[in-house]
């Protein structure tokens, strides 16, 4: 059995360069060995674990969607909005929500502190997304390339 303790995981941040975007996480799955680039579900993990914490104000994505990946997200403090096709729908403490293949959607902090989820997300090998504000896609095979019919930063059309 692998275990680690969440507190003790180093929390990331990213930020994009107008600073339009910006996150912090700390990467369960990484912590507890999954080896993101491995074609090995022993070694990839069937499933991605994270906790995110954005900050008020802040949104830690593009609105987008997924070719293949579930994301499954449980908010554990703080309140928000998350974008979706359908318009947008506020979330708070306890709520628990979940995005199929092909529903684009993005969370926005428009509370006044941390909004804080726990996201679950199976890990399909070949995944793709697509950015309708931007209208570009990102492919992550054999690379991670953002293109229109050439390679784009993972920011552009988006700030």
């Amino acid at each position: 059995m692998r275990k680690v303790n969440t507190n003790e995981i180093e929390e990331l941040t990213w930020s994009s360069p107008n600073g339009r975007f910006a996150g912090a996480g700390k990467e369960v799955s990484e912590a507890l060995g999954r080896k993101r680039e491995s074609t090995d579900l022993a070694e990839r993990h069937p499933f991605d674990v994270e906790i995110l914490r954005i900050a008020p104000g802040k949104t830690p994505y593009p609105y987008h969607s997924h070719s293949a990946q579930w994301e499954f997200y449980h908010v554990i403090s703080g309140k928000g909005t998350v974008r979706h096709e359908a318009g947008t729908t506020v979330i708070e403490t306890g709520d628990a929500f979940i995005f199929k293949p092909g529903e684009a959607h993005q969370i926005i902090n428009d509370g006044s502190r941390d909004l804080v989820i726990y996201v679950v997300a199976d890990n399909p090998t070949g995944e793709s997304c697509y950015y309708p504000d931007s209208k570009k896609w990102a492919v992550e095979s054999p690379e991670n390339r953002l293109v229109r019919s050439e390679a784009l930063d993972y920011y552009d059309g988006e700030e």
